[in-house]
C-alpha cells in the first residue's frame, strides 16, 4: 500500500509491483498489512499504519527490497 507523493512510482505502480512480487495490495491499513510506503505529505493511511504499529517505509527502500 502506497500514500503521499511518491516520486519513483504510481500507486497503481507500487500496487503491480507488490502484486507481481507475490504480495498483495490493499487500500486501506490494518494490522494485517506488512508494510505502507509513504511519500511526502501522506496523510491518514500514515496516521492509521503508526497508530497500529505498522511498518513504514519509503519508497528507496521498497525498491532495495524489490531487488533483494
Amino acid at each position: 500500500m502506497a500514500t503521499g507523493s511518491l516520486k519513483q512510482f504510481t500507486r497503481e505502480g507500487i500496487e503491480e509491483a507488490i502484486i507481481s512480487n507475490g504480495g498483495k495490495a490493499a487500500s486501506s491499513v490494518s494490522k494485517k498489512t506488512s508494510f505502507v510506503v509513504a511519500g511526502e505529505n501522506a496523510g491518514s493511511k500514515l496516521a492509521k499504519a503508526e497508530e497500529l504499529g505498522v511498518e513504514v517505509i519509503n519508497e528507496d527502500e521498497f525498491i532495495r527490497r524489490l531487488n533483494a
